[in-house]
């Protein structure tokens, strides 16, 4: 149980082998008029390669984010990296958010200062970047929960609220139904499983307003768009983990090209290049792509992997935003979740923090006041 001091100081070793394989890439060919299409495209991923080579600072975004209290400790054997970035009010409600794939505690660089009448704690997902590679398999989002809740208990919180989107909404989801005695509420900007999985079926849409058909029919092409658009990379990390895992390990343009792809696509607002490449270098610098990506495999593998989720009683809100890659529909929620708040944004997309951080924070103050 016992909780160590953490910073980040990355040997300049690492530093110079970067700058050599950044120097020695060998770049595909194109074909022309592709765009987006086929993936990331080797005008944009070039440029972006070049600024990180030449442009980038990684020891003055090392001195940023070492400006956090941090910390690690080992969970059900697992390491475990935070942040905890207390109010200066000692009755501040304790605060978990917690970030998805392929995202780190820098999703929220913009965010938590607009947070500070919280004390924050940001955890790493076991297998992704500080709190990485895991070394015993299983380490899917129910387990990670499970670990939130003992943290906050030798962090000696006896309440608190989390926070999350994509996998860091499925977490903080499971967290408030499994602690739901100590978890005072749950806000979420994806709910995960709320969306039009199956095609509207005359008996499901006839319940419904005119507004909620249309809703659940929007939900049902923006599903059936990312599924045979997007859907690859996660059927890749759900049945062979390991074998992208050298790809990303050995090349950064690799990882470079398969994290900017999702922050450029399923992005409203767009990403800061340096957030975005501190992101990748801590991925790139604990060698744990495969570990992380390697949540998807845990997930397809678990026994409650396609059944519905058990139901939740904890208070929770919803921030949806428009752009956001599943659209969550009301009737589907309501079995699933107790929602209290529901805020709808014409803005913003799937990473809240990075995109609309005052709109995030205003949310989250007006639910937990409540």
């Amino acid at each position: 149980m016992t909780i160590e001091p953490f910073r980040l100081d990355v040997p300049d070793s690492e530093l110079d082998d970067l700058r050599q394989r950044l120097d020695l890439v060998r770049w595909p060919s194109e074909l022309p008029g592709a765009g987006w299409s086929r993936g990331v495209p080797l005008e944009y991923l070039r440029d972006l390669a070049g600024y990180w080579r030449d442009g980038y600072d990684w020891r003055a975004a090392e001195a940023r984010l070492n400006e956090w209290p941090q910390y690690t400790t080992v969970i059900d054997g697992a390491l475990v990296h935070f942040a905890h970035l207390r109010s200066s009010s000692p009755d501040a409600i304790p605060l978990v958010l917690t970030h998805g794939w392929p995202g780190s505690v820098v999703e929220f660089t913009s965010v938590a200062p607009l947070l500070s009448d919280f004390h924050l704690i940001l955890p790493t997902i076991p297998g992704f970047t500080l709190s990485g590679p895991t070394r015993e398999p299983g380490w899917e989002f129910t387990r990670v929960a499970r670990a939130w809740t003992e943290l906050m208990t030798r962090l000696g919180y006896r309440r608190y609220g989390v926070q999350g989107g994509d996998w860091g909404a499925a977490i903080s989801r499971e967290v408030g139904r499994i602690d739901p005695e100590r978890v005072l509420g749950v806000h979420l900007n994806l709910i995960p499983g709320a969306g039009a999985t199956a095609e509207p079926t005359p008996a499901e849409l006839a319940p419904l307003d005119a507004a909620e058909r249309e809703r659940t029919w929007a939900s049902w092409r923006r599903q059936q768009e990312f599924a045979s658009e997007q859907q690859g990379y996660a059927d890749l990390q759900s049945t062979r983990p390991q074998t992208l895992a050298y790809a990303l390990t050995d090349s950064p343009v690799g990882q470079l090209a398969w994290i900017a792809e999702k922050f450029a696509t399923w992005s409203d607002v767009p990403i800061d290049r340096d957030l975005l490449l501190t992101n990748v270098m801590l991925y790139w610098l604990t060698r744990t792509a495969g570990s992380a990506g390697a949540i998807y495999y845990e997930r397809a593998q678990a026994a409650y992997w396609g059944q519905p989720p058990e139901p939740s009683r904890t208070p929770t809100a919803l921030l949806d935003l428009a752009h956001e890659n599943f659209i969550p529909l009301r009737h589907k929620v309501a079995g699933t979740d107790n929602v209290v708040r529901w805020t709808s944004h014409p803005r913003g997309g799937h990473f809240a923090a990075l995109e609309v951080p005052e709109l995030l924070a205003a949310d989250v103050r007006a639910f937990f006041r409540a």
